[in-house]
């Protein structure tokens, strides 16, 4: 890659992210609402931190603030300690208007850094400048899911940015499926382009037939499985789904109020009545499994959903995604699906996030990325209308507990043929 276009896209990247907390104020940007979510001041800190970290300081180019790697480290523990992850609030300094200055500080040096490189060391560094342009996309979902569940503690149920006055508006896909006749297939990436090191080594998995849905779960089943008693019959329920359903008195997804015929939610619009064939979202993977199961299909695999993906040649730069790169109001809430088999909601598989066979973490530290966290987790698939259009490939595999409800998590069914 030329580095005129490699900075094209490290600026287009970086940029989004000050795009999505520009209408924040300083006070919205250092809310901390559990453990498992970040202000969005430090994920713009701590995007900023891995580019100066992994690519300038290694290259000789002096950190901004050496007190900075303390603050800003999330889990690598080769790289040294770091301040804990439930106290991310406490950090009030830097504020908000020195992270984004050394943000600036940070793209101009690393600017100069590529521009000064030879094409070998250019050839030799993109992969790592993809990982980190790739690992500030993630972390742009994630400033969207951390601030939504911030925002939701507020009784004033705040807005972060105005709707869209006329979303694309479909009719959804009703009960389409996509059939496959199962059998040996290859699936992983090939190794053309970037991806994570946990879509990877390619290999092959044989599939029994089986069709996937075109259109994810929707509201309305969200609505009769909670009608019908979903929530309150332990026969379509896990035994540990059961057991956090009733401990935490679940009786509709995360965010939803549900009404008669009619669910309401709160979204970073704000709250708003929910189109019954939007798709449901906000789901662990208990209530996913159980609605699946109420609704006489099952979750996919993995690999069922990949290989159904490459069977119907459906592009994961479709669907409802995050398009945060244009001057017009973000489309943030849930609205009738209308095609692809990506977007809207991250699907819950029935797979654990396992490694592939072959499967290697890279040398250094950027090897405890993804490889140390394959337990007591399950793979979702597709993408969800909070993913930066473009970050999705086929392969790509999103990882979470099974209790988790406060990402745009939701469902497609599987049956066996």
């Amino acid at each position: 890659m030329h580095a005129d276009e490699l900075l094209a896209r490290f600026h287009t990247v970086r940029a989004r992210t000050e795009r999505l907390a520009a209408p924040l104020s300083p006070e919205d940007q250092n809310l901390q609402s559990m453990p498992s979510a970040s202000p969005v001041k430090w994920h713009r800190a701590h995007t900023t931190w891995f580019f100066e970290e992994f690519v300038l300081a290694p290259r000789g180019v002096p950190r901004v603030d050496d007190r900075y790697g303390y603050l800003f480290n999330s889990y690598y523990n080769a790289v040294g300690p770091r301040h804990p992850r439930p106290a991310r609030a406490m950090l009030s300094r830097p504020s908000a208007d020195e992270v984004g200055a050394w943000r600036r500080a940070v793209d101009a040096r690393l600017d100069a850094l590529v521009r000064a490189l030879d094409p070998l060391a250019l050839a030799q560094l993109t992969p790592l400048l993809e990982l980190g342009l790739s690992h500030e996309e993630q972390h742009q979902e994630l400033l969207l899911t951390d601030l939504h569940h911030a925002l939701a503690q507020n009784p004033l149920r705040p807005v972060y940015t105005a709707a869209p006055a006329a979303p694309i508006a479909a009719a959804h896909d009703g009960d389409a499926w996509v059939e496959h006749p199962g059998g040996l297939v290859s699936v992983g990436h090939a190794g053309d382009g970037f991806a994570f090191d946990n879509e990877g080594p390619r290999h092959r998995v044989w599939l029994e037939p089986f069709a996937l849905a075109t259109a994810p779960v929707r509201v309305r089943d969200v609505l009769a499985f909670a009608r019908d008693g979903g929530y309150e019959t332990p026969s379509l329920w896990l035994s540990e789904g059961w057991d956090f359903a009733r401990a935490h008195h679940l009786d509709a997804p995360l965010y939803h109020r549900l009404d008669g015929d009619t669910a309401h939610a709160f979204t970073l619009h704000g709250e708003c009545a929910l189109d019954p064939d939007a798709p449901a979202t906000n789901l662990s993977y208990f209530e996913a499994d159980a609605i699946a199961r109420y609704l006489g299909a099952r979750l996919p695999t993995e690999f069922e959903y990949e290989a159904a993906c490459a069977h119907a040649e459906a592009s994961p730069h479709d669907g409802h995604l995050l398009d945060a790169d244009r001057d017009a109001p973000l489309d943030l809430a849930p609205r009738p699906h209308t095609r692809g088999l990506h977007g809207a909601v991250w699907c819950w598989t029935a797979s654990s996030y396992e490694p592939f066979p072959g499967f290697a973490p890279a040398a250094g530290a950027v090897g405890e990325y993804n490889g140390k966290f394959m337990v007591n987790q399950r793979v979702l698939r597709g993408g969800s209308m909070y993913t930066p259009r473009g970050h999705l490939r086929v392969t790509y595999r999103n990882f979470w507990h099974a209790d988790t409800r406060f990402q745009r998590t939701g469902a497609r069914l599987a049956r066996s043929l």
